[in-house]
């Protein structure tokens, strides 16, 4: 016979009770963790979100409530109403080590069937099993951990914008369709047929809009929505820091964000100290061959294109330019793992890779006949054995110029006399914030003057028709006296990631994804009723066949 709870009340939580309780009367509530019967005592481990606390059920001084005790089993909900005592022997273990509760009744609310995994932090369970009982992995300490951090995260977040003078303003969640690099989610309006509504991927034109409306300077914590294919730090929806400035020089958005960042690397117990590194695109793609380094490796790239003669370049079948770095350690790498090394090369679109084994006894490698023993003497010797982004890359898909970012990122003002004539050389006015190889945020000074905006329109193939139909609101709102703005967007959930330790940023929210775009618990996304496609004017068409 399950209790009802009435009007019972909670005293304590779990996991807060120490050794200043001593004596007290308790009543906790959670759920049965742990249950150990010894006969005339039996025990009982009670877990809520901030612990564990043992209690302890007499069946000489309190024979009812040990009977009761007897009925319950692992995540039962129960309430117990007892008092505090110190244990003979402490758990250090424990937060509430020091203490016990002797019960003296015990209520069980509900009970429970066994869970397809332990309740612990460490456990064999597949992450797919995990997300499809999301409600019992969350009860483990480890998410309870990282929720509460992403939530004191955010809060810090919030505190300091604030101190700053930031207004937080929400944006629409359905708003238009715009090109800003991903696919959007669409949403069919019921009451205009044949009209959709897209889930924003950024707030970027409304942000910029609150410029122009004089709010001078506007964040948010806001959901925004990707359709693009998910990886272990990407998910389709997601949270962002998005902030906006009026009049800004780039160095004061990048004081704003180094100020977030210390304080949030804070909460965490990690000292972060500003300003931090910055460094120009060119030269960390020439450094590390990508736009988000992990520098704490090192192993700087060097370009040792000059010793490959003509001849061992044509029968390397080498094209481009060749770079080198150091691997300090590796000279000891077996065949096998040099031979796995070249083919992550390959798979990350190099031609190929070669070695230069640095040793006591002297130098050798891979290539030496082909380019001989000084060229492989300047390779080693050549290793040691800030912001300033393109605006355009080279789509292969569209064979045309595209945006690196999105189409509102300034010019350089030098650069301006390019953007018709040699586009591939015009620098933006972007920016990136990169820690361990991670984005963890990006943004620009924006495009402020209409000329400036529809010039860059039309480098980008749009026509006329286009710019009204995408963007004839925002184009609009740039003629009515539009002042220097930039901003820029912080991922929250990789900043929570790395300051939680982990790997995945599933891990650290609350109901998240897979890899293959699916909610396993809710059984999402999923079919819906023909009654409800009908109302919005919407045919199913079947899935194309794949070729044979």
């Amino acid at each position: 016979m399950l209790d009802f709870l009435s009007n019972l009340k909670r005293t304590h939580y779990c996991g807060e009770l120490r050794a200043k309780d001593e004596g007290r009367d308790a009543v906790v509530m959670g759920w049965v963790a742990r249950r150990r019967d010894l006969g005339n005592l039996l025990f009982l481990d009670v877990r809520d979100r901030t612990g564990i606390v043992q209690v302890v059920f007499n069946k000489e001084t309190q024979p009812a409530a040990h009977a009761k005790a007897e009925q319950a089993r692992g995540e039962f909900v129960v309430a117990v109403e007892g008092k505090v005592l110190k244990r003979q022997k402490a758990n250090p273990e424990l937060a509430s080590g020091e203490v016990e509760i002797v019960a003296s009744k015990l209520h069980i609310l509900n009970n429970a069937k066994t869970p397809p995994f332990p309740i612990e932090d460490e456990i064999n369970a597949a992450e797919e099993t995990r997300l499809r009982f999301r409600y019992l992995d969350l009860r483990r300490p480890k998410p309870h951990r990282n929720l509460a951090l992403r939530h004191k995260i955010i809060l810090e977040i919030r505190k300091v914008m604030d101190e700053m003078g930031f207004l937080e303003v929400e944006t629409p969640m359905l708003t238009r369709s715009t090109p800003e690099g991903a696919r959007d989610f669409l949403v069919p309006s019921r009451i205009h047929h044949g009209q959709f509504y897209a889930l924003p991927q950024s707030p970027q034109i409304f942000k910029q809009i609150l410029m122009i409306a004089g709010m001078d300077k506007y964040f948010q914590i806001v959901k925004c929505f990707r359709d693009e294919d998910q990886r272990a730090d990407r998910q389709l929806e997601f949270t962002q820091l998005d902030l906006e400035m009026s009049f800004p020089r780039q160095e004061d958005i990048f004081h704003v964000i180094e100020q977030v960042m210390v304080r949030a690397c804070a909460v965490a117990g990690v000292k972060a100290e500003a300003s931090f590194p910055h460094m120009q695109y060119k030269d960390v793609i020439r450094k590390y061959g990508s736009d988000k380094p992990d520098v704490r490796f090192g192993m700087e790239l060097h370009e040792v294109t000059h010793c490959f003669p003509e001849e061992a370049r044509q029968k390397l079948q080498i094209e481009g330019n060749v770079f080198a770095l150091a691997a300090p350690g590796a000279a000891s790498y077996s065949r096998k793992q040099l031979d796995e090394l070249t083919e992550k090369a390959k798979a990350l679109k190099a031609r190929g890779a070669y070695f230069v084994k640095v040793a006591a006894e002297g130098l050798s490698s891979t290539v030496e006949k082909l380019i001989g023993a000084e060229n492989v003497k300047k390779i080693a010797e050549a290793c040691g054995a800030k912001p300033g982004f393109p605006l355009f890359e080279w789509s292969e898909s569209d064979k045309t110029w595209v945006s690196a970012q999105h189409p509102f990122t300034g010019i350089v003002d030098e650069d301006l006399e390019k953007l018709e004539s040699a586009p591939w050389e015009v620098r933006s006015k972007g920016y990136d914030l990169v820690l361990n190889g991670y984005e963890l945020g990006s943004g620009s000074i924006r495009i402020h003057r209409q000329d400036i905006q529809e010039r860059l329109f039309k480098a980008l193939g749009l026509t006329e028709e286009q710019l009204r139909r995408r963007f004839g609101f925002f184009l609009d709102a740039l003629t009515y006296g539009t002042p220097p703005h930039g901003g820029i967007a912080l991922g929250i959930d990789r900043v929570v990631m790395l300051l939680a330790g982990e790997k995945s940023i599933r891990e650290v929210i609350a109901f998240a994804k897979t890899t293959a775009a699916q909610d396993l618990m809710a059984e999402s996304p999923s079919a819906v009723d023909a009654a409800q496609l009908d109302e919005l004017g919407i045919a199913i068409r079947p899935a194309k066949k794949a070729a044979q």
